[in-house]
């Protein structure tokens, strides 16, 4: 009798209302809400959200913001030939009333106080020169080229009929939008020049109008007329650079030659709950981490059969950089040891550079903790995964002998400490730090082997909005050659998160193709062009699957293994690599991985 009520419990047909099951909710929690589609790009329009951020944006923190990276920037720019030439002024004046000896000694002095500091002086101003640079000069050049790309497709996009073509329009919009900006940026020069002062006195510092003018028409004078000049060098660049293509060919597998089976997966933006929904997918993307528990169970069950060298996920491991995305991640790669020991990770903006994975209009200041906070999450995860496997290219003789965990041995109680209590005095100097770990190499096996250089193209940005912004920085670049340079026998993955450029397929909304490709991807390119026989690019980001070249430089873009619809499936692929009998890198037929749907 007591089976038979429990029966009756289970299939709801006891009428005690202490024991009824659950009825079917009006709104199942499960498949999320329209709160889930709040930042999510592939849910509303670049309009809708930028809408929705003046409504939710915090004003006084904007302005402060705008403050201390654009302003103060620029009032030290302009500043710095005022200060220079009232200090000359006031030196030449008292040395000139000196004869004989004194005068001698005075200029000696002079010159030491002069070389002590000028280039304290010029460096502050470099700096602050290159921080506008970044934040301010490229991407408006970029946001400017990528909108005249975008309008001329849409204007003249029945009259494209293939990659060619379009690839021609594309060079012409960039060499337009050059041209254009520089129109504006002389325009600006010319209205700012008669408010400009190069020279002072220490009398004219002391006049605060005056200062102020000076120094903000300097600001702008020297900003804008670079604008010009550089505007129109990317332009001329971007418009005669090799335009990507489709890969014309697999390179046949050898049969003698070693090979290497390496596993290409992106942008699995793990969540922290069973129930969670990715930012840029929202309700229409999966629920929880079920299809990365697929990925692993299935790369295990193909390395036990043939066996892989390298599992290279290329950034964009987490959906927001939180903790518990990352203790999510590790969990889930833990119950694969094998694998793990052959993983190399990097990070994607996802995992530095979200503010706030629900709301897009919330911003960091310079000076709060989250930034440097979701840095030593991402390091901490990499360290855990390769701190003994790769090793760190030093800033200043281009060679590669400390490993990573011997690089950070000494900052690892200062990193502790601050995870711990968040600290802005604790915070300083860890920026430098994880800058001065990438990239990350590891080294082949051989002299004539495979070696794999890790980069971070995450540019520097404290707002969700922006975050999608990528920069290869020049020393990253320059580093990345050294150590490529030292093993001119071995072929060579480059491993990153954004795309290099716009690739020949066409793109339709334009939320797709402002703010998320490489800034100075044209110029990366170039660098890499000098040793592009040996090297081989990996990244992700843009979620496309795609295989092809430019230049000569072959190109991998990995798609998501993650982040399709709900039930629909998802694929990632293997690739195989070999040397020719000259040296060069060879790329044969790619191995498709399918993930089936999710129920």
């Amino acid at each position: 009798m007591g089976d038979i009520n429990q029966t009756k419990i289970r299939s709801g047909t006891q009428l005690d209302p202490m024991h009824r099951p659950l009825t079917r909710p009006l709104v199942d929690p499960r498949q999320g809400d329209i709160e889930n589609d709040a930042a999510s790009t592939m849910q509303r329009s670049l309009l809708a959200i930028a809408g929705s951020l003046l409504v939710e944006i915090s004003f006084p923190k904007l302005v402060l913001a705008c403050t201390v990276s654009i302003l103060l920037p620029g009032v030290l720019l302009g500043l710095a030939p005022l200060v220079a030439t009232a200090w000359l002024s006031a030196m030449s004046w008292k040395i000139s009333g000196l004869t004989g000896l004194g005068t001698a000694i005075a200029l000696l002095s002079v010159a030491g106080l002069g070389w002590m500091g000028w280039r304290p002086l010029l460096r502050t101003a470099e700096q602050n020169f290159w921080s506008l640079n970044a934040l301010a000069i490229q991407p408006a050049y970029a946001f400017c080229r990528e909108a005249i790309r975008h309008l001329a497709e849409l204007v003249l996009g029945r009259r494209i009929d293939d990659a060619a073509q379009r690839a021609r329009l594309r060079a012409m919009s960039a060499a337009g939008s050059g041209l254009i900006l520089c129109g504006l940026a002389v325009l600006v020069v010319w209205f700012a020049w008669p408010y400009t002062r190069w020279v002072a006195t220490v009398a004219d510092l002391s006049s605060l109008h005056w200062l102020i003018v000076a120094m903000l028409a300097n600001a702008v004078v020297v900003v804008a007329g670079y604008l010009a000049i550089a505007s129109l060098v990317w332009g001329v660049a971007d418009a005669s650079m090799d335009a990507p293509q489709d890969i014309a060919g697999f390179d046949i597998s050898p049969t003698n030659d070693r090979t290497w089976r390496i596993v290409h997966l992106s942008d699995i933006h793990v969540v922290g709950e069973r129930y969670g929904f990715r930012i840029e997918s929202g309700r229409s993307g999966p629920r929880g981490n079920v299809r990365f528990e697929k990925v692993m169970a299935q790369l295990s069950a193909i390395d036990t059969v043939h066996p892989l060298d390298l599992v290279v996920i290329s950034g964009d491991i987490t959906d927001a950089g939180s903790s518990a995305e990352w203790a999510e991640f590790l969990d889930i790669i833990a119950r694969y040891p094998d694998l793990t020991k052959r993983m190399l990770v990097l990070p994607g903006n996802h995992d530095v550079n979200i503010v706030d994975r629900t709301n897009p209009a919330r911003l960091d200041l310079h000076f709060s903790p989250g930034k440097r906070l979701r840095q030593v999450r991402a390091l901490s995860a990499i360290a855990a995964l390769q701190a003994e496997k790769v090793q760190v290219v030093d800033h200043t003789t281009g060679q590669f002998k400390l490993t990573l965990s011997e690089a950070i041995a000494p900052h690892r109680k200062k990193i502790a400490t601050f995870a711990d209590t968040g600290t802005y005095q604790l915070s300083l100097g860890l920026g430098q730090l994880w800058d001065n770990l990438f990239p990350m190499v590891l080294p082949p096996d051989v002299e004539d082997g495979l070696g794999v250089v890790i980069l971070n193209s995450n540019a520097e940005t404290h707002f969700s909005f922006t975050n999608a912004l990528g920069l290869v920085s020049g020393e990253q670049t320059r580093r990345l050659l050294s150590a490529v340079n030292q093993y001119p026998k071995a072929i060579w993955i480059v491993a990153l998160h954004h795309h290099l450029m716009e690739y020949p397929m066409p793109v339709v909304a334009f939320s797709e193709r402002i703010g998320t490709a490489l800034i100075n991807g044209s110029w990366f390119v170039r660098k890499l062009q000098t040793v592009s026989k040996r090297v081989v690019v990996m990244h992700g980001h843009r979620h496309i699957d795609w295989i092809g070249e430019c230049g000569g430089l072959k190109i991998l873009s990995a798609p998501s293994p993650v982040m399709g619809t709900t039930i629909g499936p998802t694929h990632f692929y293997i690739h195989t690599f070999a040397r020719t009998q000259g040296g060069d890198l060879s790329l044969c037929q790619p191995e498709r991985i399918d993930i089936a749907e999710l129920i």
